[in-house]
C-alpha cells in the first residue's frame, strides 16, 4: 500500500461487522489509515487484535482481518467509538469521543448485544465520562449490554504483550460463557 492510498482512506467510514443478539460486541477506538484504506478492521499490520482474538480462545483459528465477517458466525461483531479513520488516535478531539458514545449508546440499544467490549480504557473513559475506569468489567451497562474495558490491540500499547492481552480477553470470554464453535476448515 503506498502513502498515497494510505492518505487517501483519511477520514473514510468502515462499515461495522454486525448483528442482532450478539455475544460481544467489540468496539475499537476509530478505523486506522490501512483499515480505512482495505475496509477491514483491525488491519494495520503490528495490532495484535486478531492473534489475540484467538488466543484468548474466542476464535477457533487465527482469522486474518479479510476474513472479519466469519466473527458472526461465533456470535462477534466489531464497531468503533469514532467511525472516521485517521492515522493515530489522538487526532481525535474529546467533543468526538463523546459524540461516538452517543451514537455507540444507539447503536448496542439497537443490537442488543450480550456485552460490550471496549478496546481501550481511555477511549471509553472519555466516551462515556467514566474517568476513572480500569481495565475490566464495568459497573454500568449500556444499552442492555455489560461492558468491559479491554487493553487497546494497537502494537503502540507497550504496556501490554499478545500473552497478558489474551488472558485479559479471556476473562471476557469466561464471563461471557463463550465457547468458539468447532468450525472445519
Amino acid at each position: 500500500m503506498t502513502p498515497e492510498e494510505l492518505q487517501a482512506a483519511r477520514d473514510r467510514i468502515v462499515p461495522d461487522v454486525v448483528a442482532g443478539g450478539l455475544r460481544v460486541l467489540f468496539c475499537g477506538i476509530n478505523p486506522s489509515l490501512m483499515t480505512g484504506a482495505t475496509g477491514h478492521h483491525f488491519a494495520r499490520p503490528g495490532n495484535r487484535f486478531w492473534p489475540v482474538l484467538h488466543l484468548s480462545g474466542f476464535t477457533p483459528r487465527q482469522l486474518k482481518p479479510s476474513e472479519q465477517h466469519e466473527l458472526l458466525a461465533y456470535g462477534l461483531g466489531i464497531t468503533n467509538v469514532v467511525a472516521r479513520a485517521t492515522a493515530r488516535a489522538d487526532e481525535l478531539a474529546a467533543e468526538e469521543f463523546r459524540e461516538g458514545g452517543l451514537i455507540l449508546t444507539a447503536k448496542v440499544e439497537q443490537l442488543r448485544p450480550q456485552w460490550l467490549a471496549v478496546v481501550g480504557v481511555t477511549a471509553y473513559r472519555t466516551a462515556f465520562g467514566e474517568r476513572r475506569a480500569q481495565i475490566g468489567p464495568q459497573d454500568r451497562t449500556i444499552g442492555g449490554a455489560r461492558v468491559w474495558a479491554l487493553p487497546n490491540p494497537s502494537g503502540l500499547n507497550a504496556h501490554w504483550t499478545a500473552q497478558t492481552m489474551a488472558e485479559e480477553y479471556g476473562r471476557l470470554r469466561a464471563a461471557a460463557e463463550f465457547t468458539a464453535p468447532n468450525h472445519s476448515d
